[in-house]
């Protein structure tokens, strides 16, 4: 078996565990699968696809690219794989950039109202497209530095779920990679050839923060190989009793009465 090969069968076995987990695809779903031209798009198509393929049930996807009107964005490479493939898609056209310009002051990072338009845009979408549910790539790793990222910037205990209902209630999200690591989904990219689109405004400004958490497991990896594969565990061996959310307490204490 080729490395390839090897690869899209872990992935597989990882995404399978993760759907099933987490209820993650029903029958009849249809699945918007946000598509960036990234390492992490290209993989949950991938492997979504051949999972489509084999599955016991029936499902289908359509993918949806966000051209953000970046200079010198060029989704044709997407594109050209979507149709080789035969895979359905869209793509659509929003002047993000101009507006990231306007509102951003200089210095600043344009990631976090970025992600607010494509977020707004993206849900809208899947509603038009009377897709169910909105697949996201966030792997293993964006999960783990999220964690860390609001407990030590925020005072918050929270990460990216594999499954959320929005806000609006209109979807639901899915990120079905949660259990694949990015040295694996970025080993697959490789071998498999995938054209990469790179976003051209990742780090405009101030050096951010999402980075420093990224060498901060560096770091912890030098202490335990196993650090961030034993914070995602923690993530699913929650004590609840034995933190300090007051309200909590009074939920479990009500449950345990009634």
């Amino acid at each position: 078996m080729n490395e390839s090969k090897r690869l899209q069968r872990l992935l597989r076995r990882q995404v399978g565990r993760c759907i099933a987990d987490f209820e993650l695809i029903s029958q009849g779903d249809r699945i918007m699968v946000c598509s960036s031209g990234g390492k992490d798009s290209y993989v949950l198509f991938d492997i979504l696809e051949s999972l489509r393929r084999r599955a016991p049930i029936r499902f289908s996807l359509i993918a949806v690219h966000l051209d953000h009107g970046f200079p010198g964005h060029d989704p044709r490479p997407l594109i050209d794989w979507f149709e080789k493939n035969g895979f359905r898609y869209q793509v659509l056209r929003e002047d993000i950039y101009r507006l990231l310009l306007e509102k951003v002051p200089a210095g600043e990072t344009y990631c976090p109202l970025c992600s607010r338009l494509r977020r707004g845009i993206l849900y809208n979408t899947a509603e038009r497209l009377g897709c169910n549910k909105l697949a996201l790539g966030h792997n293993r790793d964006d999960t783990v530095e999220t964690l860390l990222l609001n407990l030590i910037f925020t005072g918050c205990l929270k990460a990216m779920p594999a499954r959320l209902l929005s806000d609006d209630g209109r979807n639901t999200v899915i990120r079905p990679l949660l259990y694949a690591s990015e040295e694996t989904i970025s080993a697959y990219a490789r071998e498999a050839g995938f054209p990469l689109l790179s976003c051209r405004l990742y780090d405009n400004g101030k050096r951010k923060r999402r980075q420093e958490v990224k060498e901060l497991l560096e770091r912890l990896h030098l202490i335990t190989p196993h650090a961030t594969d034993n914070i995602l565990a923690a993530m699913a061996n929650v004590r609840p009793t034995h933190l300090l959310d007051r309200d909590l307490r009074r939920k479990l204490r009500i449950e345990q009465q009634t």
